[in-house]
């Protein structure tokens, strides 16, 4: 009676380990491609090349761009996990070149204001001497 116990027991233990291999397996094996965040690192990219940042915030366009590529790259290659970090990066990172650009665009705005009155001060005490 104690061998059939003992039997049992070690059958039960196997069952277990091979269950738990097979989850441990198939979590490994079940990253999802993330596609979804593909999509938005491509989107934060192009409104970043919109809002002129190539020309305004190079260093981070192009560090967006590249980290981009290589998303592309890890995608194509099926390293998933690799693939969403980059593509997380190069979202941020298009984010900040967007910020700076629209920074040094509306900081060129406020210039030009600056100037046009300052030139209508000049104007106002010339005609009122």
């Amino acid at each position: 009676m104690k061998k059939f116990y003992h039997l049992k027991s070690f059958q039960m233990h196997r069952v277990v380990a091979t269950v738990a291999a097979a989850i441990f397996i198939a979590g490994c094996a079940s990253t999802p491609a993330p596609v979804e965040q593909m999509a938005v690192s491509r989107a934060a990219v192009i409104n970043a090349s919109s809002a002129g940042a190539n020309e305004l915030a190079p260093l981070q366009f192009k560090s967006a761009k590249e980290k981009m590529d290589a998303a592309e790259r890890a995608m194509t290659e099926k390293d998933y996990v690799r693939a969403r970090q980059l593509a997380e990066q190069a979202q941020i990172d298009a984010q900040l070149a967007a910020a700076e650009a629209r920074s040094a665009k509306a900081k060129k705005a406020a210039d030009a204001v600056q100037e046009d009155n300052r030139i209508l001060r000049q104007e106002l005490e010339r005609k009122t001497q």
